[in-house]
Order: structure tokens, then sequence, then C-alpha cells
């Protein structure tokens, strides 16, 4: 049987998916997904496909997929879902196909318990409190058990443990071949499972890195494939700009300190030098991070360098950098770790470098600082030429898909930031009955935005709607200042059992959300995409306005600048499509299944007294409209 048939004949309702899983039912949109995906491998082009909540994406790309018996890359923008296709969705699909090649799944190596870090904690003790020695006991203990040291599967310790970062090894500090546990290595035995399996299930960040190393010459994480699949693709240019970029972190260089002081503590007792240059090199990188101000700071790296302030300290953290060079190079060939050390200063010179010459065009220079951390930073303003090279150059069937790919019924931002080119295009409307399910609100009389009582006010205007619903919702801000405030109101003037971003796990958020009732949960960023909540549990998702990000921030501000200087309109070309991008991400939480019902609020009257509100309201789902916040409380109380 022809591949195509056999695409077409899985989804069929008499066929192996229909008969192979429980509660499995056909639907048209997901098999024209399928078939698109196996045009993409049979003639080796590319497919962007908006798959809408409920489409069974998933599926749609991995039965054509599996069926083509080609060597596949999926790539997907978080690591829940990379785990959750690997240890759910691919072995579900794999047994109803009796698919019988080699599957594996590859993180990046800070993913990756370091048998040899571990060893270094245990002789020379832990940064941190009595709980972080608690926590090195637990990883000890799971230690034993474990076959891939994948850390997320130990679930003794919490997902942001200071003992985390002590655990696992980075590109610049990994010895290789040389260390003494390479042949037991994680990270070694991961990859070589990857190099000889049929299907990788890796990330967007681990994809990016890859390219990004094939780009200077050396190896090769991700094998060679002949289809790749990117789900969630909608964070696919902003994560390959990072990587095509150049980082210089205080991360970096208080590890190279760490590192020599531990040669010295330990291998070269006598070169008493190593530990004085690496504790005033330490110093010097903490007097930096003091000269960037503030407890959280992002700004442009050109403008700073005006500041003759931080120049001195630039200069005073190169001049200490050359120093620990020269001493470590006095020792260079009675330690592995050193020579390595040595290596890594090599290139941390080299960064150097290209930071302080901000002449390059093409690029956005900035930096940013939170807490002890600082980064300096070399962005490319655009991925498209070296995405799109890779793109059309390779006999490679590439599938781009996502929930919210475009914008007012188009592809141009998304593909025009990866340089796809000739691709076919989709857009999948989602099958749930929006227009019955769900209503949408924009509230007339929303009071005046960045006003003293704005906060209060807005308070007051919602505190009614979540009452009447008895929480059950998510109140999706846009700024940390106005997420803490409508939580401390709502804490203050409700008896709502008020969870806030932050102040636990995201997990364990979750957890707490489903479980206690009359729940809100206040959060920004990293809960409006990706959160899967389905049933009862939420019914309601209010967003306090447009997702425009803002226009001091460096990156965004650069890339404006060079639009305008093309000929472009930086507002409609590029903060209009992101922003709507990130709203669809946003009302998304809402319906995630047949059954569920609910009402979604954005209070921002932009919407509907500008032109460009119009581009937004197309791309969102088609819900009943109303203004009046009566008719909302009417549809909750209905729905019950």
């Amino acid at each position: 049987m022809k591949y195509q048939q056999k695409i077409i004949d899985a989804f069929d309702k008499n066929g192996v998916l229909s008969k192979n899983i429980k509660g499995f039912l056909p639907r048209e949109a997901q098999s024209q997904m399928a078939q698109a995906v196996g045009k993409a491998v049979t003639f080796a082009n590319s497919v962007v496909v908006e798959a809408g909540t409920g489409t069974g994406k998933t599926f749609a790309y991995l039965v054509p997929a599996l069926l083509s018996k080609k060597k596949t890359i999926i790539s997907t923008g978080s690591k829940n879902l990379q785990d959750q296709l690997f240890n759910r969705d691919l072995p579900t699909i794999q047994k109803a196909l009796k698919y019988s090649g080699k599957i594996a799944l590859l993180k990046g190596r800070a993913n990756y318990l370091c048998l040899d870090r571990l060893d270094q904690l245990i002789a020379m003790g832990v940064a941190g409190d009595r709980s972080v020695l608690a926590d090195l006991s637990k990883v000890r203990k799971w230690q034993t058990a474990t076959k891939t040291g994948d850390l997320t599967e130990c679930i003794s310790i919490a997902e942001d443990s200071q003992i985390l970062p002590q655990l696992v090894s980075t590109a610049d500090n990994c010895l290789g071949t040389d260390c003494p546990q390479f042949k037991e290595c994680y990270v070694v035995k991961a990859r070589q499972k990857a190099m000889n399996a049929d299907v990788v299930v890796v990330n967007h960040h681990l994809f990016c890195a890859d390219m990004a190393v094939k780009e200077t010459g050396f190896g090769e994480l991700i094998p060679e494939a002949q289809l790749v699949i990117f789900d969630e693709a909608h964070q696919l240019p902003d994560i390959a700009s990072q990587y095509f970029g150049k980082s210089l972190t205080s991360r970096q260089l208080l590890d190279i300190c760490k590192d020599t002081n531990i040669v010295y503590r330990t291998e070269l007792k006598d070169a008493k030098q190593l530990g004085t240059a690496s504790d005033h090199l330490q110093k010097v990188i903490q007097d930096f991070r003091l000269l960037l101000g503030g407890l959280s700071v992002k700004g442009n790296l050109r403008e700073l360098f005006q500041d003759q302030k931080v120049v001195g300290g630039l200069n005073k953290l190169t001049e200490n950098i050359d120093f620990l060079s020269e001493v470590v190079k006095k020792s260079l060939g009675r330690s592995d770790t050193l020579d390595k050390i040595y290596e890594r200063l090599a290139e941390v010179k080299n960064l150097l470098n290209a930071i302080s010459d901000t002449s390059v065009t093409g690029y956005c220079y900035w930096y940013e600082g939170n807490g002890r951390y600082f980064g300096l930073h070399i962005t490319p303003l655009t991925v498209a030429d070296k995405f799109g090279e890779k793109l059309n150059n390779q006999k490679i069937g590439w599938v781009f898909t996502s929930a919210t790919l475009e914008v007012g019924g188009k592809f141009d931002h998304f593909c025009q930031r990866l340089g796809v080119e000739n691709a076919e295009q989709m857009i999948l409307q989602s099958p749930f009955d929006y227009h019955n399910q769900s209503l949408l609100c924009v509230p007339r009389y929303l009071p005046a935005t960045n006003q003293k009582n704005t906060l209060t006010e807005l308070g007051k205007m919602l505190q009614p709607v979540i009452e009447a619903n008895n929480g059950r919702c998510f109140l999706l801000c846009t700024s940390y200042f106005m997420m803490r405030g409508l939580c401390d109101f709502l804490r203050e003037h409700s008896k709502l059992n008020v969870l806030l971003q932050g102040e636990t796990s995201k997990s364990e958020l979750l957890k707490q959300f489903i479980s206690e009732k009359d729940s809100v949960l206040v959060a920004t960023q990293s809960f409006w995409e990706g959160i899967d909540v389905r049933g009862d549990a939420l019914s309601l998702v209010i967003i306090d306005k447009i997702p425009f990000s803002s226009p001091d921030e460096p990156l965004l501000k650069a890339r404006m600048e060079d639009c305008q200087i093309q000929g472009g309109n930086p507002f409609n070309d590029i903060q209009i499509p992101e922003a709507v991008i990130t709203l669809k991400q946003g009302v998304g939480r809402l319906i995630r299944d047949v059954t569920d019902k609910g009402v979604i609020l954005i209070c921002d009257s932009r919407l509907v007294n500008r032109q460009y509100g119009a581009t937004f309201l197309k791309s969102l789902p088609r819900s009943k409209k109303t203004r009046d916040l009566q008719k909302v409380v009417n549809f909750l109380k209905d729905k019950r």
C-alpha cells in the first residue's frame, strides 16, 4: 500500500488508531494535517500548520513520521511537552502502529547529573544552606537507581533547588574523554542512544544549539534526519536568535573561579597563586555587577559603554582574566581540568573582545542584570538567512506547527523571521464550538491606564465577576507589578484562595489550583502558554491588557530600529504580530476540551476602539462577544 494511503487509512473510523486507542475519534482537520506532513516527507519540502486547540496535532505528525520509517527529529518548545511526547504520546502511537523502530529522548547537558561534579561535591562540600545538603543526600540515593541520569526524574527535590546548578556540567567545563567518569557519563549515553535511534525527541534550545555548533565547524549533537518537526514552533525564532549570538555571563566567569579553586585545593596545593588570582577575579566580577545598578536591569550595551565607570570596570575585568590566564599557563600539563580552564579563559577573552567592539551592524548589543547575575549579549536581529539557508539547501521535510502561528489569517510574520520560503500553509480550525462554549468580553468603563488608582479600580471591577464564578480563574497579567498588585487586592478584599506565581513551583501551583476549591491563580509570562487545565476547575480567564512587549526591551528596540531603516512599520510589522500570538496563547488556556465552557475577559478597550484591534479579534476563536459584565456573570451562572 502506498505511504499516503496508509496515512489516510490510519485516521479512518475503522483504521488502526480507532481500533487500538481507547476514545479515539476521527477528525477531518487531523487527517488533513497528517497528509500534509506526509507530503513534506515524500517531497522533502516545508509545511507550516496552525492547528487550533483540540485538532490533535501531535497524532497528526507522529503517525506519518512513524509510518515513513525515516530518521525523524521532533523538537518541542518546552521540556514538559518533550517529556509528555516521549512518555505518553509516542508509546501510544508506537503500540497502535506496531512500530518497531528505536526511539530516544535527548535533552541539553544541564538536565543530566554529572558524575564528576557529584564526586567533587561529595569531596569538597556544597555551597548553600542545610536544605542543599539534604538535597545532595536525596540525589545520591536517586543516582543509585537511575538509568538515564535525567534530573527531572529526581522528584524528591524541588525544581529550583540550589543543588541543581552544582550537579551539572556545561560545554565549557566538561572534560570530555579526559573525564574519569567518561564511560559512565549520562550525557554521552543519551547522545549515543540518539545517534542510533530512528525517532529523536529534542527541544528547540538543543536543536538551535546544535545548529549553531555546526555553524562553527564542530561536532554534531543531533543526528542528521530526513524529517524535522517543530511543535510549539511560534517560539522558534526567538530561541534561534539566542544561539546564533554570543553571550558572556557572570555564571561562566564564576564557574571558572570555582573550578580553578578546586584544582588548587585538590590537585595543585603548591600553586597558591591560582587560589589568590581566582579569588580576586571573583571580587572583580561582583564589583562589575554593581556598576550595572538595580536589582533587575536590562539595556543597550552601546549606551552603557558611554559610562566611563563601566568601561573602567570592564577593563579591570579584562585585566584580571588576563592575569588568571597567565597564572594558569604556568601550570599547564599538570592537570587536565586546569588545561581545560586555560581554553575556557581564551574563549572568554575572545568574547570580551567581541562585546567591546559594538560597531558591527545587524546585531543587538545588550546587557541584563538580576540579583548577583549579569549577562553581556550580542544577538543577531534576524536568523532568516542562516535558518533559511539550512531549510532550503537540504533534502529534508520540515514541519512547523503550533496553535498560534497566523496573524490576521497570514503566516508572513513567522515565515519571514525564519526564512521559510515556498512552504505549504494550512490553518486548521479547532473542532470546539467556541460560539456556544465561550464568551469574550472587553468590558465598558475600564479605568484609565497608568493612573495611581488603575490597579485598585480594576480590582474592584473584577472581584464581583471572579466571586460569582467561585474563583476557578486564571488572572494573566502583562507585568509583575500588576500581578502582585491584583494578588494583594484580592487577598485583602475577597475570601477566595489566591495563588501567586513564584510562591512555589509551577507544577505545585497547578496542583493546588485544581485540588483547592474557589482558587484564583494570578500569574504572568510562563502561565500564558503550555498549561492544560480541563473541566470545571477553570472557567474564567482574565487578561489585564494586550500583551505588547515593552518597546524599551533592548532586542525588540533594535529590531524595530532595523525595521524602520528597511522602510517598514515597526508597530505593524513587529509589535502587533507578536502581541497577537501571545494573546492567542493566553486566550487558549480556557477551552481545552469539547465539554469546557467559560469566559475570556480582556481588560483593554484598544481592542474595540483602535483600528488595529480588528487584527487581534480576527485572530481569536469565534466566541460570542459582549461588553456587559452582567452578561458575563449570567453566562458563568448559567453554565453550571
